[in-house]
């Protein structure tokens, strides 16, 4: 089922009155919430709270006096969070609508894009610091130097790194861009640094994130939420099926493989999950048995390839020093042309590995399977009904 220009038309001329009350039983208690945080950062009264630890991962009110289900400035007219979510009402289509002028069509699973590339870092030490070959730290560093934004949100690992606990945090500079890069597959709501990014005085930020926190900006966008959203210039959306609990470390890595979580020195799946180690060893572990430690958040989020994303990036190439690299608007054709001009990345057609293409849509495919048959229905268009 489509969403019509004609119904995107009436929804922006229709007032919106959808609050806290709402947000929490069309997405929170029905599972769909993933965890981006949009609906915390764009709260203006501060009353809407963020479980940051394992099995947590979600929003909760913190007001008392109408209780968890219920906002009392939702009440008076506030509709603040609602607005912000990328899980509700017709997300997709608004979001879709706002960025491209149209929404997806049937074929276009893994959502609109201009161009399909494999790139990397042309710089040895950031290839190497990065991960897949640096796409992501390079793109920062170079659009922080030609003055596109002034800071990125993005993620850290909190104390020395062997605690592989991810936390948002803010990078202004190339040391701190470099100390972000890297993958680390359990979940950080970047989003959230975005107080921390505004104190420091940046204006125009990157959003580096999870496919659902990229699609936070053009949500917020298209439902004219105001000043919350204006910060956010650039949009970086990172390939995602899935991310762990942080209990994966403790109940699966050290239980059954004897990996210490302060041991790890670097995490990639190709695959299967891939572990390297303080005394050079490498491991791998078989995906399904890291099933059991999937995030809540991500068990019915239908977006794997980031599609609201100005550059959309992932590692999913036959090369793991190349990154799978999707343009899809013009502010990301305008970044990524410039930086192969400057010989910044080095870049290939993406047809060169047709592989990695067919991957994308095969994994696009399956997440969209994911979102429940009881939620909007135009987010499983192109995805066959199961028989």
């Amino acid at each position: 089922m489509t969403v019509s220009a004609e119904t995107l038309e009436e929804v922006q001329k229709t007032r919106w009155r959808n609050q806290w009350k709402e947000l929490k039983a069309q997405v929170i208690d029905t599972d769909l919430c993933t965890g981006c945080a949009g609906c915390v950062i764009s709260c203006p009264h501060d009353v809407i709270g963020y479980d940051h630890e394992q099995g947590g991962y979600i929003p909760f009110h913190l007001e008392d006096e109408l209780g968890p289900d219920d906002c009392i400035h939702g009440q008076k007219g506030c509709t603040s969070c609602t607005r912000a979510c990328p899980r509700f009402g017709i997300w997709e289509a608004q979001a879709d609508d706002h960025l491209f002028g149209r929404t997806r069509s049937e074929d276009e699973v893994a959502g609109i894009y201009q161009d399909i590339l494999l790139t990397r870092a042309s710089d040895k030490t950031i290839n190497e610091v990065g991960q897949d070959g640096g796409l992501v730290s390079a793109i920062l560093l170079w659009a922080l130097e030609h003055d596109y934004i002034d800071a990125a949100l993005v993620s850290y690992l909190e104390g020395d790194k062997s605690s592989w606990k991810a936390r948002p945090g803010v990078a202004s500079t190339k040391e701190q861009i470099l100390q972000s890069a890297g993958s680390r597959y359990t979940y950080s709501a970047n989003t959230l640094a975005l107080d921390e990014a505004r104190e420091a005085g940046h204006e125009r930020l990157a959003l580096v994130g999870m496919s659902c926190q990229s699609s936070v900006p053009p949500v917020m966008w298209s439902r004219r939420i105001g000043k919350v959203a204006k910060p956010f210039v650039f949009n970086l959306g990172l390939l995602c099926s899935k991310t762990f609990d942080d209990a994966i470390f403790e109940e699966l890595f050290w239980a059954k493989y004897g990996l210490a979580r302060a041991d790890i020195t670097k995490m990639n799946i190709k695959g299967v999950f891939q572990i390297w180690t303080a005394d050079g060893g490498f491991h791998e572990i078989n995906l399904k048995e890291c099933h059991a430690w999937t995030r809540d958040g991500c068990n019915h989020c239908p977006d794997f390839a980031a599609e609201h994303a100005d550059i959309s990036c992932g590692g999913i190439g036959e090369n793991s020093d190349w990154t799978l690299t999707v343009v899809r608007t013009d502010l990301g054709r305008e970044i990524i042309s410039r930086m192969i001009a400057d010989g910044v990345i080095e870049s290939r057609p993406g047809d060169s590995d047709p592989g990695a293409i067919a991957l994308m849509r095969k994994l696009a495919e399956k997440s969209r399977r994911r979102w429940p048959a009881t939620a909007e229905q135009s987010v499983s268009l192109g995805i066959p009904a199961k028989k």
